[in-house]
């Protein structure tokens, strides 16, 4: 199914470069590209002393809905340059609170651009608005380095394969995106040799029935850990893009043990698209 429909978070401050590679792909597949900023709520301290001042309260309230509104026009100007179909949306999320009325946009469309956590400019929730969106929207989700891409084509495409479903999910997903690439690499980590088979032959024959261009590179027994294994990869080989599937383990597993999903996205230099 073609890409059709694309939805962004829109940075509060910065370059955005998540909405920029949206409108970008928008431009390329012919897509409606939507723009959703997020106001956030302050929250009163259960612990606090006495009442929080009314005028406080309002006072924030307003400040965060100012900035979710000047980052939906900086959004609409954005799009108004690049000359494609698009819309913006406000919605407005308690901090610290649940995210249901972010999910309900990111629950019917296609695609979900999100921007990097960036250390030189926090937003509240980030890393939980990631999080919360790759296992609760349904949709595909594509990281963009907080620095930014040279890149908005994807060109030569890295895909992590582990023969789990959720890889192949991704790899699902993402084929609108893959048949427009030059060149895709599936990249298998493994610890030990396999006798019985090559891992990654098989999705590779599966892309091959779609006239893709792929390649096989196997790595056994790496002498880093799969996260760095996969970004040392990246920079070797100049690949623009990693497809990969989201949190092999439960959850808590992820949280309590790190992961490669939580460290390639920490660590990221390329966008990611995943899947869960």
């Amino acid at each position: 199914m073609p890409i059709k429909d694309i939805l962004t978070i829109v940075d509060l401050a910065g370059s955005q470069p998540a909405p920029k590679y949206a409108l970008e792909l928008a431009r390329q597949y012919d897509a409606h590209v939507t723009g959703l900023a997020i106001a956030f709520e302050p929250v009163v301290p259960a612990f606090a002393a006495a009442p929080m001042p009314v005028d406080y309260l309002q006072a924030a309230h307003e400040q965060s809905v100012s900035a979710a509104n000047q980052a939906k026009k900086e959004f609409d100007e954005m799009a108004r340059m690049a000359a494609v179909k698009s819309e913006s949306r406000t919605a407005e999320v308690l901090t610290g609170g649940p995210l249901e009325s972010v999910l309900d946009h990111c629950r019917v469309t296609d695609l979900v651009v999100i921007g990097q956590a960036n250390p030189d400019a926090p937003e509240p929730m980030r890393e939980l608005l990631i999080e919360t969106v790759l296992f609760e929207s349904g949709s595909p989700v594509l990281l963009v380095p907080y620095i930014g891409t040279k890149h908005f084509k994807p060109k030569n495409v890295l895909i992590g394969w582990d023969g789990s479903s959720t890889a192949a999910r991704a790899i699902h997903a993402a084929l609108p995106i893959l048949e427009h690439a030059d060149k895709i690499t599936v990249l298998a980590i493994q610890k030990r040799n396999r006798a019985d088979q090559q891992l990654g032959s098989d999705i590779a024959t599966y892309l091959a029935r779609h006239n893709m261009d792929v390649t096989v590179d196997v790595i056994t027994n790496p002498q880093t850990g799969i996260a760095d294994t996969v970004l040392n990869y990246v920079s070797d080989h100049g690949n623009d893009l990693i497809v990969m599937g989201g949190y092999g383990h439960s959850r808590m597993r992820e949280f309590l043990f790190g992961g490669a999903t939580r460290e390639i996205l920490s660590s990221m230099t390329v966008p990611v698209f995943m899947t869960h």
